[in-house]
C-alpha cells in the first residue's frame, strides 16, 4: 500500500473516534483497547468493512530523551508515516514530550468482515451492541478503507494526550519525574 501525503492528510482529518474507551492507559500497568474500525468500501456503495482487533499499550518504561515510540505489527510505510506525523505535530510547536514514556502499541491479528448496509446503520448498531456490553475498554472507529492504519494511529494518539495528565501525576507521586 503506497499513500500520498495528500491521501496521508484526508485519511488524518476524516478518522474519527465514535466511541472512545471509558479507560486511559494505565501508568503502571499494561492496558489493551480492543477495537472496531469502520469504513465504507472504495469501489462499492452501501457495502461497510468492519475490522476489529485489539491494540496493547505497555505500561511506561524508562524516560527517553527522544520521542520514540515502538510499533509492532504496522508495516515499514505505516510507521513512516506516524513519523511525518510527529514532525508535523513538532513542527506546529506541540509538546512532545509525553511520548518519551516508551509506550508501545502493538496490533493483534485483525478480523475482517463486509457488511451490506448503510455506514450510519452499522456505526448505530455498533454503538447500541457496545452500550449493551458494556465494554469499558472498546473503541469505535471510522477510517478510510485503504488507509485504515491511519485511523489507529491517530487514535493510539489521542489516547496517549487523554492519558498524559494521569500518568505525569503518577509518576510525579512516585518521584520517577
Amino acid at each position: 500500500m503506497n499513500i500520498s501525503l495528500d491521501n496521508f492528510h484526508y485519511a488524518m482529518e476524516t478518522s474519527r473516534v465514535i466511541h472512545e474507551p471509558d479507560r486511559r492507559i494505565a501508568t503502571f500497568g499494561e492496558t489493551s483497547f480492543e477495537f472496531q474500525l469502520v469504513s465504507e468500501l472504495m469501489d462499492k456503495t452501501g457495502e461497510v468493512r468492519i475490522r476489529s482487533g485489539e491494540m496493547e499499550a505497555s505500561r511506561p518504561l524508562l524516560i527517553r530523551p527522544n520521542p520514540d515510540m515502538e510499533m509492532e505489527g504496522f508495516d515499514q510505510q505505516a510507521r513512516e508515516r506516524l513519523d511525518r506525523l510527529l514532525e508535523n505535530m513538532s513542527d506546529q510547536g506541540m509538546n512532545l514530550a509525553f511520548l518519551q514514556y516508551g509506550f508501545r502499541f502493538r496490533r493483534s491479528q485483525v478480523k475482517e468482515q463486509v457488511v451490506h448496509e448503510p455506514m450510519d446503520q452499522v456505526c448505530q448498531r455498533l454503538l447500541s451492541d457496545v452500550r449493551k456490553s458494556g465494554n469499558p475498554m472498546l473503541a469505535i472507529l471510522e477510517g478510510v478503507d485503504d488507509a485504515w492504519e491511519i485511523a489507529l494511529m491517530k487514535f493510539s494518539l489521542e489516547m496517549i494526550m487523554q492519558s498524559h495528565q494521569i500518568n505525569t501525576f503518577d509518576l510525579q507521586r512516585k518521584k520517577l519525574l
